[in-house]
């Protein structure tokens, strides 16, 4: 098939200004349905972006519009990230179905931030947009993106901001040589460690180059600021259906459900809720062929084999040109533990029942893997405490999850990583379960509920939900924080005063094999991917505005604070 290729189309925008893309299409008098990529990154490289073979696309009788956003490569405007993305796209999606090379039929696709600005689109409704795929894509901008459980999401936002919304277009300023800014930013990716540590040398740069980000940091709460542009507040709206796809370890895996169930359960037309669907495979952000460090799913786990791209064909042939009805496999899963692919017939998954087990620990405490922390079925009789020390000049360091930091595109610190070596400090509780009789299957939101008190003014509860094979090997699934001040709204707790605080690990799909034990870890921090708490009870907006301090926090369990871990067990029938 011959492809043509047209360059720099301009799209006017209803204020005015002009966004340039690049139309792939086949040569051919006959009006396609077309599929919208809007991009910050640049239009060159895979046109249909990563892992998507283009030319499959159009030859299942697709054009293909690669659109720069406002303010990025040849488009015009200012760009700062979020804001402008779903009015934009909106236009962008109406020229385009007004085009002789349109059909009047629109799709949207794109990955990450992209993903984002589709939905954004969709939630402005425009007529002629009847399908997205929003591949590991967030469901705000907020929670999940810049903050998780009220913590700044250091390690990803320094990362991103550097080296995927500064460096591009300070090399493309400088025509190929390496500039004053771009020698600058390229000095601080090769010391990033070291504005982790000290970050006020990291927003001095950014306040000169990216001051959007300052701006991100300064509202640290929900409110109107991040409202503005949030998929999840436009379900309603959303007349297009949605494919959806994530990984386990992927940063955005809950905006990614989220954005699935918001679509399933609150779109604003029967095909969007018909038609939604979703995939979730065993990836991080950038690693999608199911290959980590130290852990391998199998030939099965790769995207590729997986056949993402006839994924999005089979979507947009049903939402788009109206072949054959409803999804066949509407949930798709890639369960850990047995390494193997399950459908589901929704997310979230039926017959699953929140199982409790609850934290103990004897005399040795839980300070460790190596104390006696220990998981049961049912609540201790007896009142219990363990304590952990947090030291900000020693946070426990980031080992693998759901990161997107520095090494993202080799596994080098995300995903399946072992944790032994974190779990020999003694500022990390570690609680354990019973070697497993029979396989446990786990498939939902993992959520700890955990009884708190603090001798200073704050600290903040990082937990991870670690998967312990018999030869030692502790495997991470999932984890979470809970930001200190959260509890409170008038400020932080008093010190010594026992606070509930509910931690949201993450969503799994894991079998816990006969051998194997569940292990819950408990720490005051999780460095660089969260920001660490100073524990001075600042504002959490400046929170290295005062010198830090050293905090020992108290865990409790038993009756009559029973901290229990609540895992969404399948129940096989």
């Amino acid at each position: 098939m011959r492809i043509v290729v047209e360059h720099d189309l301009e799209i006017p925008l209803r204020d005015g200004t002009v966004l340039r893309a690049d139309l792939y299409r086949p040569d051919s008098r006959v009006s396609l349905p077309t599929l919208i990529r809007r991009t910050p990154y640049g239009r060159a490289g895979e046109s249909a972006g990563p892992g998507l073979d283009t030319r499959r696309l159009l030859t299942a009788g697709y054009g293909l519009l690669v659109q720069d956003v406002r303010g990025r490569g040849s488009s015009g405007g200012e760009f700062e990230p979020f804001w402008a993305e779903g009015a934009d796209g909106a236009d962008t999606v109406d020229w385009a179905a007004a085009q002789p090379w349109c059909d009047g039929r629109v799709g949207m696709l794109g990955r990450s931030y992209e993903g984002s600005t589709a939905l954004l689109a969709a939630g402005h409704a425009p007529e002629a947009l009847h399908a997205v795929s929003a591949y590991m894509a967030g469901s705000e901008f907020r929670e999940g993106w810049c903050y998780q459980g009220g913590v700044f999401q250091l390690g990803f936002v320094l990362h991103w901001a550097l080296a995927d919304l500064l460096l591009p277009g300070l090399l493309a300023a400088d025509s190929g040589s390496t500039g004053a800014g771009a020698e600058r930013v390229l000095h601080a990716l090769d010391s990033i460690e070291d504005l982790y540590r000290t970050p006020g040398l990291a927003w001095k740069l950014l306040d000169e180059l990216a001051p959007y980000v300052r701006r991100w940091r300064e509202h640290p709460w929900p409110g109107p600021y991040w409202r503005r542009a949030a998929p999840n507040q436009t379900y309603p709206a959303m007349r297009a259906a949605g494919l959806h796809i994530g990984g386990w370890y992927d940063i955005f895996l809950g905006g990614t459900l989220e954005n699935y169930d918001g679509g399933r359960r609150h779109g604003g037309s029967a095909a969007s809720r018909e038609h939604a669907t979703l995939v979730v495979g065993p990836w991080s952000h950038c690693v999608r062929g199911g290959v980590f460090p130290g852990r391998r799913y199998g030939v099965r786990a790769d995207d590729q084999v997986l056949d993402v791209t006839g994924l999005h064909i089979d979507h947009f042939d049903r939402t788009l040109k109206g072949t054959g009805g409803p999804p066949a496999e509407r949930v798709r899963l890639f369960l850990t533990g047995v390494d193997r692919w399950q459908t589901f017939p929704d997310w979230p998954v039926p017959d699953v029942s929140p199982a409790a087990l609850y934290l103990t620990s004897g005399a040795r405490h839980a300070n460790s893997a190596t104390g006696d922390g220990a998981l049961l079925p049912d609540p201790p009789p007896a009142a219990g405490a363990d304590h952990f020390l947090h030291d900000p000049d020693d946070p426990v360091p980031t080992t693998g999850g759901a990161t997107l930091m520095t090494g993202m595109f080799v596994g080098a610190d995300c995903g399946p990583r072992d944790q032994r070596a974190v779990e020999r400090r003694a500022d990390v509780l570690c609680y354990t379960g019973a070697p497993q009789t029979a396989a446990l299957t786990v498939v939902g939101e993992v959520t700890l509920v955990v009884y708190v008190s603090c001798s200073g003014p704050a600290t903040d509860i990082a937990a991870k939900l670690v998967d312990v094979a018999p030869d030692g090997r502790a495997e991470i699934l999932c984890d979470g924080i809970r930001a200190g001040y959260a509890e409170c709204t008038d400020g932080p707790s008093p010190p010594g005063r026992t606070v509930e605080v509910t931690v949201r690990l993450g969503a799994v799909g894991h079998v816990f094999v006969p051998g194997h034990r569940v292990r819950l870890e408990v720490a005051g921090s999780n460095f660089p991917r969260f920001e660490v708490n100073p524990g001075t009870g600042g504002d959490p907006a400046e929170p290295w505005a005062r010198p830090y301090e050293t905090v020992t926090a108290t865990v409790h369990h038993g009756r009559p604070l029973p901290s229990h871990l609540l895992l969404p067990v399948l129940i096989t029938r």
